[in-house]
């Protein structure tokens, strides 16, 4: 098996084979007999809700980089295990079988020959998330499972809610011109020329001269018509900016707790 910078691990990045960013690294779990890194979670769920269990075998750890052998879909649809606490024979089984890696049946991979109880992979002990691993193994175990507690003592545990936000992608808007056509009627003042007859009387001292016959007189006419030319001019600039609109989204999420009830031999139960 490879080795693995446990505190790197811890603040590492998990990508799919594809090169698919998947989430970060949330815990490193070890083997409780040979101290080797078995599996890591990686947060997948919307608003870290979600870890999901990978074995750390075929994973290549580069820096802040975590590459594990699988593609974000299989990681994402890992069975659902809890991981807060051991993982149990029949959980690894079930994880081993899923990643389609060989299992022995008796709570670990065929290359390991540990009893049952040996090999249940654990959280790296002195680990919170996002803190330095301790290097103390000496006493990891399950908080559920402690033994230093009193007889007339019990822990009681609750889940919270740890809400967070990621940034997606919802969309894209596209400025894209497209040509209409539309009828315009245009009111145009022309002018033109009109033949009229004008007579004017002579009183016979003005010399006209000529003779009698046939004269033709010529004129031109004018007229205006209307013409139609088009040109292109811009009219309007356009572009689109992009505005941020803050609003306040509602989560809402089942949580558990434990309740503490105490039993005496009256059949009385009071609740605290």
């Amino acid at each position: 098996m490879a080795t693995y910078d446990v505190n790197a691990l811890l603040s590492a990045t998990a990508y799919g084979s594809d090169g698919d960013k998947i989430g970060k690294v949330e815990q490193v779990f070890l083997d409780d007999n040979t101290e080797e890194v078995t599996f890591v979670t990686v947060n997948t769920g919307l608003f870290g809700t979600k870890e999901s269990f990978v074995p750390a075998d075929g994973a290549r750890q580069d820096g802040d980089r975590l590459v594990l052998p699988y593609t974000k879909d299989v990681v994402k649809d890992a069975p659902g295990i809890d991981a807060d606490q051991h993982l149990s024979p029949a959980e690894e089984e079930e994880l081993y079988r899923y990643y389609k890696m060989n299992y022995s049946g008796t709570g670990g991979r065929e290359d390991r020959h540990a009893t049952e109880a040996d090999h249940h992979a654990v959280p790296a002990a002195g680990y919170t998330r996002n803190d330095q691993y301790t290097g103390d193994t000496a006493d990891r175990q399950d908080t559920a499972a402690r033994t230093d507690l009193d007889d007339n003592e019990v822990i009681r545990h609750e889940e919270r809610l740890r809400v967070g936000k990621q940034r997606e992608e919802s969309g894209r808007a596209r400025l894209r011109k497209y040509v209409v056509t539309e009828h315009e009627t245009v009111d145009v003042p022309v002018q033109r020329e009109e033949v009229r007859v004008e007579r004017i009387p002579l009183d016979g001292t003005e010399v006209t001269g000529g003779t009698i016959g046939e004269d033709t007189v010529e004129v031109t006419l004018h007229e205006e018509r209307a013409v139609v030319a088009k040109e292109t001019v811009g009219v309007e600039k356009i572009e689109l900016e992009k505005e941020t609109i803050s609003e306040t989204q509602r989560v809402d999420a089942e949580v558990r707790k434990e309740q503490v009830e105490i039993e005496n031999d009256t059949d009385r139960r009071d609740r605290i």
